[in-house]
């Protein structure tokens, strides 16, 4: 069974697949970087409460399965990944600044795709199952 996260006012279960790549597919994270990516991005993470479930550094790009709260949203959270990430690893190994000029890491989109257990099909099904009359895409309860 599924476990629900809690917060004031809100019961949720949002999971999310986040891959972003690196500019060029350029094979940035080897070695000690590739230790310090992963523990940035934990420490980001703990700042936003997020948890991961699942995470993974490749050479050229980084796949993180998440548990997201609700106020957080899917693009600020990566915005935050990369900026944070792009600066101190920028400032931390002076290397890897003549790699990547014009101060950039990652490549400017990323693949993000929600996870769960009810499907597309059972949501419909549920609402539908709510007595309703009227327009066949969005009814009102108690609608004539």
């Amino acid at each position: 069974m599924e476990t629900y996260c809690h917060g004031s006012h809100t019961v949720f279960s949002i999971h999310l697949h986040v891959v972003w790549i690196t500019k060029y597919r350029k094979k940035l994270w080897r070695d000690e970087v590739s230790f310090r990516v992963r523990d940035m991005l934990r420490e980001i993470c703990r700042q936003e409460e997020v948890e991961i479930i699942k995470g993974h550094v490749s050479q050229d790009h980084i796949h993180l399965f998440v548990s997201i709260p609700p106020q957080v949203t899917v693009s600020r959270f990566v915005q935050r990944l990369n900026g944070k990430t792009s600066h101190k690893l920028l400032s931390e190994y002076p290397h890897l600044r003549k790699t990547c000029w014009g101060r950039h890491f990652w490549a400017r989109g990323y693949f993000c795709c929600s996870s769960g257990n009810v499907t597309d099909e059972v949501i419909k099904q549920y609402i539908e199952g709510q007595d309703h009359t009227a327009d066949d895409n969005f009814k009102i309860d108690g609608e004539a």
